[in-house]
């Protein structure tokens, strides 16, 4: 097995640990995710897809492609984790806001839609970093696996 080959694993592999780490947390847990929760997802599985196929397919290619995915779960996890700082907003569909000048049957439907879980509420951290946190930290680690693996690979 080559270097570029072994670093596609380790990349696509912490993806996929990660992914099922999320899952542990929300069905053995029972830690419900939120929407940012749930797009933090979408990455990381298809890193995993992309690390099957560059695996497969030498080249510098598909571990740039790897990279960019990593990046993206990595942007999403780091707005999220300033949502639950409350730095910044989240999607609206996603957090409280305020509730000034509401009717009381605005409000009753604004309670009525809101999603079961907030975006802004850190369910769970370890070191004072919740999981979006981490997700952004270990995302950037797995970007570089990405790099180098692609690097490697010319």
């Amino acid at each position: 097995m080559t270097y570029s080959r072994f670093l596609v694993l380790l990349a696509a592999g912490g993806s996929a640990a990660l992914l099922l780490g999320a899952f542990g947390f929300q069905y053995i847990g029972e830690l419900a995710p939120c929407k940012l929760c749930i797009w933090q997802r979408y990455p990381h599985g298809a890193a995993v897809g992309i690390g099957v196929l560059a695996f497969l397919i030498p080249g510098a290619i598909l571990p740039y492609i790897g990279a960019l995915t990593a990046l993206a779960t990595a942007a999403i996890g780091a707005f999220h984790a300033g949502v639950e700082q409350g730095w910044w907003e989240g999607p609206i569909t996603c957090t409280s806001g305020p509730i000034g000048g509401l009717s009381a049957e605005d409000l009753m439907n604004q309670i009525m839609s809101a999603p079961l879980v907030r975006c802004d509420d850190i369910a769970w951290q370890m070191m004072g970093i919740s999981m979006a946190g981490w997700n952004a930290i270990l995302s950037l680690v797995l970007a570089g696996l990405w790099i180098a693996a692609a690097r490697s690979a010319r």
